[in-house]
């Protein structure tokens, strides 16, 4: 249930109010990006500080991941039963009281503490935010506009995030911690005046407790298992066992969502063709950039000498171009809708993986770096805001959260698989003389496979482009009897989940 005052004029114009709505929701995809991408420069002075080890140091980044990948189901569904409004705001709080407290503590488990429940409360706010524009914003060009500058908001905070804390992680890495926290409660604040009031569901059959704990219990596992799968070994029992044990949690799941009056997840969204290529859309889109950007940064700062602000900047072009397109990706969603748009832009992200392929120990960066950034950024403007478009058009409200919440997941367990995977196969291909040419021809075989997969992602979406095609065809006029259409709605069966 909107408000009047946030929602748009019968003449498509957005009132200040419905602005400000945007603006906090934005602001809260804009600090899940930020502090993902902060955290990973403030390492090392992390680990000098406190007297961290390497391994311990991976959980400070993991924790995160843990928290906010194997949440996100039962935070979708939570905004759909429980009020979008609501749980948005709560677990917006508990963002800004864990940022503060993380940079305060002087404990390696304790900082790993506060990042997981950081990566929870996001897992929280992510889906409920998301579903707030989808069930405020009418379906169509208005939605279009406005998903496509909150998704921006995840490329502009994860761009300047390396930006950030490459600035404040001279003065201390403190402050990489602390500056989430002011910005949270600001947008708290600003919540609670702008945000429009949702109802419970209140025609749900129950809470799903056994699918909550068995779909929790599986995303949980997984991520830990790919995060952990690298230093484990990927054959090891340990971690052949973990990834049984994910296989029968999430075939228990199945099984009681078929059955369960009120799902945590309705299996049946998935029938769609659109929803499904949206799903697997997002899962190689975060995948192959997670670990461009991983191999990346290893090859600026160990090969190159490069420092952690101008690793950044190297990468701020592509996150400018995303900021720059935010306001006009909706309207080129309008005109050309978003199966094209993702087939364009992962075109886009397999030929600028294939350009950096050629890299050397001295690279001109206009001529060999700079081109692949920009269709990088070329990508992430189309593809993003296309993708969270296409999961939620079509979705009834009350299932908004669910879905919300399956796109988020898709994104985290895609980044988390595949970065697992890149390591994996560079970290086999490491050199036994560790000379600057033998380490970089280690990372090439990791960059195939970042193209693999975008070339995967490319793939996926090729079959949605010939059902756009067929809906294009103009249709035959058809004159039917009344009688016959009454007759065709009578023998009409309703589909059952």
């Amino acid at each position: 249930m909107t408000s009047p005052l946030t929602t748009p004029t019968s003449d498509g114009r957005w009132t200040p109010r419905l602005w400000g709505t945007l603006l906090v929701l934005c602001a809260a995809m804009f600090l899940d990006a930020l502090d993902v991408s902060m955290v990973g420069v403030a390492l090392p002075s992390i680990g000098a500080d406190l007297g961290l080890s390497t391994s311990t140091l991976q959980w400070i980044v993991s924790g995160y991941i843990l928290g906010y990948g194997g949440l996100l189901l039962l935070g979708g569904r939570a905004a759909d039963l429980l009020g979008r409004r609501q749980v948005f705001l709560v677990a917006l709080g508990v963002f800004a009281v864990a940022s503060l407290l993380g940079g305060l503590v002087d404990s390696g488990p304790l900082l790993i503490a506060s990042r997981f429940i950081k990566g929870l409360s996001a897992a929280f706010t992510a889906p409920a935010g998301l579903s707030i524009i989808t069930t405020t914003f009418p379906e169509g060009p208005l939605r279009n506009k406005a998903l496509a500058i909150y998704t921006t908001c995840a490329a502009t905070g994860f761009s300047m995030g390396l930006v950030l804390s490459g600035l404040l992680t001279e003065a201390s890495w403190r402050l990489t911690m602390l500056l989430p926290a002011p910005i949270a409660l600001i947008a708290l604040v600003a919540g609670l005046k702008l945000l429009p009031r949702s109802a419970r569901e209140k025609n749900h059959n129950g809470y799903d407790i056994p699918g909550a704990v068995l779909g929790t219990a599986s995303m949980l596992l997984l991520v830990f298992t790919v995060v952990q799968a690298p230093e484990a070994g990927w054959a090891s029992a340990r971690t052949l066992l973990s990834f049984l044990a994910v296989a029968a949690l999430l075939t228990a799941f199945v099984l009681v969502e078929r059955r369960s009056p009120g799902p945590l997840v309705r299996l049946g969204v998935l029938r769609s063709g659109n929803q499904i290529r949206a799903q697997l859309g997002a899962l190689a889109f975060f995948g192959s950039y997670v670990g461009f950007q991983f191999l990346t940064t290893l090859y600026m700062q160990s090969l190159l000498g490069w420092s952690a602000l101008h690793t950044a900047l190297a990468f701020l072009p592509a996150g400018a171009l995303v900021a720059l397109s935010s306001t006009k990706v909706g309207s080129i969603v309008d005109r050309f809708g978003t199966q094209r748009l993702i087939a364009v832009g992962f075109g886009f992200m397999v030929v600028g993986y294939a350009l950096f392929l050629q890299i050397d120990l001295d690279p001109v960066y206009a001529a060999t770096i700079l081109p692949s950034m920009l269709l990088i950024g070329a990508a992430c403007a189309l593809v993003f805001p296309s993708l969270n478009i296409q999961a939620t058009n079509g979705v009834d409200d009350h299932e908004q959260g669910m879905v919300s919440g399956l796109l988020n997941t898709s994104v985290q367990v895609g980044g988390a698989i595949f970065l697992a995977v890149v390591t994996a196969v560079v970290t086999a291909g490491a050199p036994e003389q560790a000379t600057p040419q033998a380490v970089l021809d280690s990372y090439r075989p990791g960059f195939v496979v970042v193209a693999c997969v975008a070339v995967a992602g490319l793939l996926i979406t090729l079959p949605g482009l010939r059902g756009t095609r067929r809906a294009q065809r103009p249709q035959p006029s058809v004159v039917v009897a009344k009688s016959t259409v009454q007759e065709a709605e009578q023998d009409r069966v309703p589909v059952r989940d």
